[in-house]
């Protein structure tokens, strides 16, 4: 389970500074291998670390507008594993390499596949504004990429399934005589923790205690008794980090605004300067390096089917008694 998940050995990071020198370090590592390939136009379009934070928050609320618009409904296992994708992703690689537009859809289509949400990469560009066919060559030619920038660690522990049984256990154990109605609340507060980094920074069980406390004191219900003695035993050690734990997780949630249009168009106006143009799908250099690999993989299959029909040739010939011809 989480103790011991790669979610839980990999992706949880110690606070929100660890995070952000990640990101400081994703950043500068592009800057350096960059800048001198490009013209002084470019170089001083490049973003800073800041500022793909910035555009990264703005794509993050686009997901999950896609994600809530999608037909057929998108179960939300799905929409929490794209998010835990999308973050992970950039915590190593800047978006002036990898386009976040791109990287997004990819992160959701993966979802679906990895959460069992049976679509097909037609009924999932449905759900895509422009044009479809170019997005689903983008999100076929970036699923590797994604896979291998997430260590293929592809199995996400979601809050849900604790939800649950702190659901269950409430009903059976405490004094509230309707735990059903928190569900408003609880998927109110994990729909906005999406577009936090909360994900990285603490356990599923935390996210999901600290949703239903938060949607009890919307509630005006007390659960203070069932968290400090049924829950935890009256371990004031276990209850100090718990009580830190669940306030950061509700306060990290009072910013929830998007960029302002005129920030984000500043911004992309700058990326498309300053991108790497060999994943730039619009790209010459792009278009020449699919071709490359299409050719490749033409080659090998060539190949492989002159090897298969010399084998059968040669099988064929011993059969009858007779030498093969040259092939």
């Amino acid at each position: 389970m989480f103790p011991k998940s790669s979610q839980r050995r990999n992706w949880m990071f110690k606070d929100e500074a660890e995070l952000q020198s990640l990101r400081v370090a994703a950043n500068k590592k592009f800057v350096d291998e960059f800048k001198s390939r490009l013209d002084p136009n470019a170089q001083q379009a490049m973003l800073s670390a800041e500022e793909e934070k910035t555009l990264l928050r703005f794509y993050e609320f686009q997901m999950r507008d896609l994600c809530k618009r999608f037909v057929p409904p998108m179960p939300k296992a799905v929409i929490g594993c794209a998010f835990n994708y999308f973050k992970r992703f950039y915590l190593n690689n800047s978006v002036m390499n990898y386009h976040p537009k791109e990287i997004l859809v990819t992160c959701v289509y993966l979802a679906c596949k990895v959460e069992e949400f049976n679509v097909s990469i037609g009924q999932f560009v449905a759900n895509i504004k422009g044009d479809r066919e170019k997005a689903a060559d983008i999100i076929i030619n970036n699923e590797l990429q994604l896979m291998q920038q997430l260590n293929y660690h592809l199995t996400i522990h979601n809050p849900f399934r604790p939800v649950e049984g702190f659901l269950i256990d409430i009903k059976v154990r405490s004094n509230l005589k309707n735990p059903e109605k928190l569900r408003a609340g609880i998927d109110e507060l994990l729909d906005k923790l999406y577009l936090t980094d909360a994900c990285l920074l603490y356990s599923p069980s935390q996210i999901a205690l600290a949703s239903i406390l938060h949607s009890a004191s919307k509630n005006q219900e007390n659960l203070d008794l069932y968290v400090t003695q049924t829950l935890l035993g009256g371990d004031p050690s276990r209850l100090t980090d718990l009580i830190e734990a669940v306030r950061k997780i509700r306060s990290s949630c009072k910013i929830n605004e998007p960029p302002s249009r005129e920030v984000i168009k500043n911004l992309e106006k700058r990326l498309e300067v300053c991108r790497n143009e060999e994943n730039n799908p619009d790209s010459q250099v792009y278009k020449e390096r699919m071709a490359e690999l299409v050719e490749d993989d033409e080659e090998r299959a060539a190949r492989r089917y002159a090897k298969v029909s010399r084998k059968q040739a040669q099988t064929e010939a011993q059969l009858l008694g007779v030498a093969p011809l040259d092939t």
